[in-house]
């Protein structure tokens, strides 16, 4: 289970290249407005695959990873989590924070080690933290998957109950973990897509819907609709009513 301090120490992939600069702007300017329905702030858990199968490209990981937080944290009434894994059985987690420029500058400190991937411990975090406290969303971000691919389908199965989507993005093309991390996303009615540089921008613009959607709820991206904003719209295509 995961630790609650972080240490830097111890179908088709949506297509991403056709939105408008103006619809975007507009989407932005809208989501800095939008608070969630209670009154109470929308909690967003962000998990990163920090294993050596990542190493080659994460630097410029870093980088697009920084980006969403950035974006994330212009959305107001909004709490993020932190939680990676790397490393033989080490996986933790931050203490919830409306700071996203904390968890972004603690996220590029960490480094990658090697080890294999512990997506299980990842949801069944999630599971564990919205039992105590409601979690409007996880974003995943990794490129491969060494675990069974039942039992994760089977926690995902269970966020899916509890009303929690994750949104999966994966770097690269491996085949073996595609299936299953489009599967995670059926079954929590969540979305998947590819992480990559060529997409830099719309994966912050990506990030900061997924962020709209847990300070404001599924209504707060269906009122952005009308101004035609791409990134509400492929979350919401892919998203079940």
């Amino acid at each position: 289970m995961a630790k609650n301090e972080l240490t830097g120490k111890t179908g088709n992939p949506a297509s991403l290249d056709k939105s408008s600069k103006a619809d975007i702007e507009s989407f932005l300017d809208r989501a800095q407005q939008i608070q969630p329905s209670d009154g109470a702030n929308g909690r967003l858990l962000f998990a990163l695959d920090a294993t050596m199968s990542r190493q080659r490209t994460w630097d410029r990981a870093c980088t697009l990873q920084a980006g969403m937080f950035e974006e994330a944290g212009k959305v107001s009434g909004l709490d993020i989590q932190l939680i990676y894994f790397r490393g033989y059985s080490e996986c933790r987690s931050s203490k919830w924070v409306s700071d996203a420029k904390r968890l972004r500058d603690l996220m590029t400190r960490i480094d990658c080690r090697g080890g294999h991937t512990q997506i299980t411990k990842v949801l069944a975090h999630a599971i564990k933290e919205t039992r105590r406290k409601k979690v409007q969303a996880l974003v995943f971000v990794g490129d491969c998957m060494e675990e069974k691919a039942d039992d994760l389908c089977m926690r995902a199965g269970e966020l899916g109950l509890l009303g929690v989507p994750v949104f999966v993005f994966q770097e690269g093309h491996d085949a073996d973990a595609e299936p299953t991390f489009r599967e995670i996303a059926r079954l929590t009615n969540g979305a998947y897509f590819r992480f990559d540089n060529a997409a830099a921008k719309h994966l912050g613009d990506l990030l900061r819907a997924i962020a709209v959607y847990a300070a404001g709820g599924r209504k707060a991206l269906q009122n952005l609709r009308g101004e035609s904003a791409q990134s509400a719209q492929q979350l919401l295509t892919q998203m079940k009513p």
